[in-house]
């Protein structure tokens, strides 16, 4: 009965760093810095989707793609206006890096600054009932929530591999130098990266805000695993980032049978430090270039 729930508890988990990851992969691939704030775009996307409902009462179907929108967009711009004229000025992935610690910390605070520290709660739906299998226990928005994160990894998978966007976002993945001499433009399929992999977070941050608590917070610290599975998997690997994400979720959850609780977030730092170490580019990933 332990090891069916710790199961079910690890996928839980394992999709909600995979939306992230798969995210955060997207923008990776294509412009080669770490965007750790990626984290609090996902808190962003949940507090859109909480004022959308709460504040403005509007109603679900209507308030989804308003947060995936909102969310979207402000991947956009934050690359437009922070990420785009360091780059210009040839600016190394240790200043991006600082840049997106920065923009982490001030969109972290001023979220705060706007809803307060304390929790807040999206009662949408009943999360007492569930369903029993094998004696482990999930509830019905349990099982949506891993559904919605399969299929949509399906469809970036078949986006990335059979699009025409996603075939450019790829080439400039592959060899940014090269992709401009064949006349791609490779400053707007970056532009793109930043919608999708925002518009991807925007999907993670409703996912949560439905299932936990919101606080300001929430997705820096989602943050930190799901760049531990993106890391295990290979960062500029989609396949890699997820089944990483997957792994890093079961792993937390069955570490927490022999250890407290309070060490699962311990297990991912340990896990990322071992593959830092012994094979920085993750089990699917490759040292140059980028992997579907």
């Amino acid at each position: 009965m332990i090891f069916f729930q710790l199961l079910i508890n690890g996928l839980i988990a394992g999709s909600i760093y995979a939306l992230i990851a798969s995210g955060f992969s997207f923008i990776y691939t294509t412009n080669r810095f770490v965007h750790f704030a990626h984290g609090s775009t996902v808190t962003a996307a949940a507090y859109f989707f909480y004022y959308l409902l709460i504040y403005l009462n509007l109603p679900l179907w209507l308030a989804i793609p308003l947060t995936i929108t909102l969310t979207a967009l402000l991947g956009l711009l934050t690359h437009f206006t922070i990420y785009l004229p360091l780059k210009k000025r040839k600016s190394s992935g240790v200043i991006l890096l600082i840049a997106s610690l920065g923009i982490m910390t001030f969109v972290d605070n001023f979220i705060q600054m706007l809803f307060g520290p304390d929790v807040k709660i999206i009662n949408l739906f009943n999360k007492g009932a569930g369903l029993t299998i094998l004696g482990a226990y999930i509830t019905p928005l349990q099982i949506i929530f891993i559904s919605i994160t399969l299929l949509l990894l399906l469809a970036l998978w078949l986006f990335k591999k059979y699009s025409q966007l996603g075939k450019l976002m790829q080439a400039v993945a592959d060899n940014p130098d090269l992709a401009k001499t064949t006349g791609i433009n490779s400053i707007n399929i970056q532009h793109w990266s930043f919608v999708i992999g925002s518009g991807i977070a925007g999907l993670a941050g409703i996912l949560i805000a439905l299932e936990n608590n919101l606080e300001p917070t929430m997705g820096t610290t989602q943050m930190v695993s799901s760049f531990t599975g993106a890391v295990i998997g290979g960062v500029n690997s989609l396949i890699g980032s997820v089944i990483g994400s997957y792994l890093v979720g079961l792993l937390e959850n069955f570490g927490v049978w022999f250890l407290p609780s309070g060490y699962k977030s311990a297990i991912a730092f340990v896990l990322l430090f071992i593959f830092l170490i012994i094979r920085p580019q993750g089990i699917f990933g490759l040292k140059k270039g980028t992997r579907e």
